[in-house]
């Protein structure tokens, strides 16, 4: 269930990025300062790709990196901008999720330590009452004993009085 809304709302992101990445584009042809900013941006990210691959390919490093012409750095700009903005938004989303998901389980092992403190308290009453049936039980045995074989065993027969006389109803 949830990995289709995922992979629905990744592709509306991304939907979404086009315009954005579109947008800085325009307004980086018409501020100069913006437009200085993204190229610098671009030209760093080209540095640094570039230095990058020169090291897991096993050339020297020390060449001179030859710099992007500024239609192609206002590119890569506005192209790694909408990207940087899709992860931020992604990003966003499994944060929320992790959160989300983190406070369900804290609240299903509150239930679950609730439940054991209870089955905790139901034990000791049931051990509380069993060692106060335990004591009836010796009382009435001492008493039992007290009164000898009969005193376990006093039967009153229904037609008779505690005295033993006949009941006359």
């Amino acid at each position: 269930m949830i990995l289709p809304a995922v992979k629905l709302g990744t592709l509306a992101l991304k939907t979404l990025c086009k315009p954005i990445a579109n947008r800085l584009k325009k307004e980086a042809s018409l501020h100069p300062k913006f437009r200085q900013f993204i190229i610098n941006i671009a030209q760093a990210n080209h540095r640094f790709t570039t230095k990058t691959q020169r090291r897991i390919y096993g050339h020297t490093i020390d060449a001179k990196i030859r710099p992007l012409n500024e239609e192609k750095a206002v590119q890569a700009a506005a192209d790694l901008l909408g990207e940087l903005f899709v992860f931020t938004v992604a990003g966003a989303a499994v944060i929320f999720e992790v959160q989300r998901s983190s406070r369900s389980e804290a609240r299903k092992e509150e239930l679950r330590r609730q439940e054991l403190q209870a089955m905790k308290q139901r034990d000791e009453d049931l051990a509380k009452e069993v060692e106060l049936l335990r004591h009836k039980i010796e009382e009435l045995e001492q008493l039992a004993k007290g009164r000898g074989l009969t005193g376990i065993f006093h039967f009153r027969h229904a037609h008779t009085n505690e005295d033993g006389k006949p009941n006359n109803t």
